[in-house]
């Protein structure tokens, strides 16, 4: 028994193991939110705000795209309600439903048409 005993004592781990790894893990979990906010939440941000200017933006004459793929012209803005003539029929939209103002061959940002 007593000759096992050093053997045993040298299979204990040291008392100052344990903290260690939970720093390690800790750095490790704070470097994953960085990335995760940096390369996910931070560039999605700045394309909802981008959108939500483009919206407030908007005014009657402008081109428009939805959503749901009808391109079309604003013929007049009430509120959160945008009604777009496309052809010969009149739509109404909501105005967080549209994607984009400027025809498909435009730029999204909007300005003039592509000729």
């Amino acid at each position: 028994m007593n000759a096992m005993l050093p053997l045993l004592l040298q299979a204990a781990p040291p008392p100052n193991a344990g903290g260690r790894g939970l720093m390690i893990t800790l750095w490790y979990i704070i470097g994953f939110g960085f990335i995760f906010y940096f390369f996910f939440i931070r560039p999605q941000r700045k394309q909802q705000k981008k959108q939500e200017e483009m919206l407030a933006q908007l005014k009657k004459g402008d081109e428009v795209v939805t959503t749901g793929g009808i391109i079309g012209e604003v013929v007049h803005i009430k509120d959160d309600r945008v009604t777009v003539k496309t052809g010969d029929t009149r739509v109404i939209v909501l105005r967080s439903r549209i994607a984009r103002v400027g025809t498909l061959d435009a730029p999204a940002s909007g300005g003039e048409p592509a000729s």
